[in-house]
């Protein structure tokens, strides 16, 4: 950091980075340390959102990078570590984090695309891809819980009917349990700031950092249940020590399965086009008012459906007298600047009609 506030300021903006340390095998006897990663946080920290969308879309892609390769080094560490200690619970760690590599991977592709307006394939713009995005995530993890919960309960299941389940090698858990809750809480923070700094309107970004925090919990949880059991498999826990990998798995499952059911409600709720939260569309009506006051017409009816990152406020609307194309464009784009001021990313469909959304029985054609 410079002596100077323009130097300090400098170094802030372009030069803060995050360090990532883990200690060797001699620590603490050694004091030495594994330089493992340097992140560039800077943008993250400032607090400001950018006003360029392209701005926008590189932050969510590096932050999305490095979700990639943070899942895939956990997938790799869980597969080996529960390989090397007979552990499902970390095995079914790394599966989890697997699935989050994929994501990542994929996410990224649809956040390079997701501003792309219409066009010939599909006339309503790609928005709908973040809300597929988050409803098939959810699905693929809920698939991995059930299978999970299934093969616990098929050892817990043997288990009591005589067949003894192999030991658990606890040393490799240990460092495996340090390594995973330090990378956890780092990509939290990375796609929590991320998620801040590009105006917390991206679904796929608040997903991942939901990912990895629960993940983190998930960890800890596994290593102090598993951490337990070590310390009392000859005391009160050895009745169950011997399958208790499956129950701590079992647990586990529990515990993620309703955070995900109801991602998946909400991305299928956006997908089948249900309403937005009463909060949004009062949010919707108040920045309108004053367009629709100074045109003078009536406002019939108002819709607010959400799509990813993107609302669609549908206004049907009288203007109580004849109104050329030009008018009706220009009170359509004053209308979509005004919604934008409280819906980040909305646009407007105005509809000039005497009737709301639903015709009236005597017109309707069906």
């Amino acid at each position: 950091m410079g002596n100077t506030q323009d130097e300090s300021k400098k170094c802030f903006r372009n030069d803060c980075t995050l360090v990532l340390l883990l200690p060797t095998k001699g620590w603490p006897f050694s004091g030495e340390w594994l330089l493992v990663g340097l992140f560039d946080i800077t943008p993250e920290l400032s607090g400001m959102t950018p006003q360029n969308p392209e701005d926008r879309k590189h932050l969510e892609s590096r932050s999305l990078l490095v979700a990639m390769w943070g899942n895939l080094f956990m997938a790799a560490a869980g597969l080996l570590a529960g390989i090397l200690s007979n552990s499902n619970a970390i095995m079914m760690d790394g599966l989890f984090s697997l699935i989050g590599f994929g994501s990542a991977l994929l996410g990224r592709r649809i956040s390079l695309r997701i501003d792309a307006g219409p066009d010939n394939l599909r006339p309503f713009g790609y928005a709908a891809d973040e809300a597929i995005f988050a409803t098939f995530r959810s699905l693929s993890l809920l698939g991995l819980i059930l299978f999970a919960v299934a093969n616990a309960l098929k050892n817990i299941y043997s288990y009591y009917n005589g067949l003894t389940p192999e030991p658990l090698y606890f040393g490799p858990m240990m460092i495996y349990f340090a390594l995973i809750g330090v990378t956890c809480a780092i990509l939290w923070g990375f796609h929590h700031f991320t998620w801040r700094r590009t105006g917390r309107c991206s679904s796929i970004l608040r997903l991942e950092a939901k990912a990895a925090m629960f993940d983190g919990i998930v960890t800890a949880a596994a290593g102090v249940g598993l951490g337990a059991i070590y310390l009392y498999k000859d005391g009160p826990l050895a009745s169950i020590a011997p399958v208790g990998d499956s129950i701590i798995v079992m647990l586990l499952c529990l515990l993620a399965i309703g955070s995900y059911v109801r991602e998946f409600r909400g991305g299928l709720g956006e997908l089948a086009g249900i309403s937005a939260s009463p909060a949004k569309l009062a949010a919707a009506r108040r920045s309108l008012r004053a367009a629709i006051a100074e045109d003078g017409g009536t406002l019939l009816d108002m819709s607010v459906t959400k799509l990813g990152r993107t609302y669609l406020v549908s206004v049907y609307y009288d203007p109580d007298r004849p109104i050329s194309a030009v008018e009706v464009d220009r009170l359509n784009l004053r209308m979509i600047r005004d919604a934008r001021q409280a819906l980040p990313g909305a646009d407007v469909m105005l509809m000039i009609s005497e009737h709301p959304r639903r015709w009236p029985e005597e017109l309707n054609p069906i």
